[in-house]
């Protein structure tokens, strides 16, 4: 398998998204800032170069980065 595109703490957030959990459950269950969180998926969007959470869910699911 090739090398993540994402880093190992933004494949956590996006593993914690897709159990449908929000910025600030994301922040305490990783000890991180909600401000650290939106900046992990900011930074995973601009990678993909897609807008918003959910495309960025979409393509990462598609290219098998995360699972459901």
């Amino acid at each position: 398998m090739s090398k993540s595109i994402l880093t190992k703490r933004e494949k956590e957030v996006f593993d914690l998204l897709v159990q449908n959990k929000i910025t600030k459950e994301i922040a305490d269950k990783l000890n991180i800032s909600e401000k650290t969180v939106r900046n992990h998926i900011s930074n995973v969007m601009q990678k993909l170069g897609v807008k918003g959470r959910a495309a960025a869910v979409v393509e990462l699911l598609k290219i098998g980065e995360i699972s459901l």
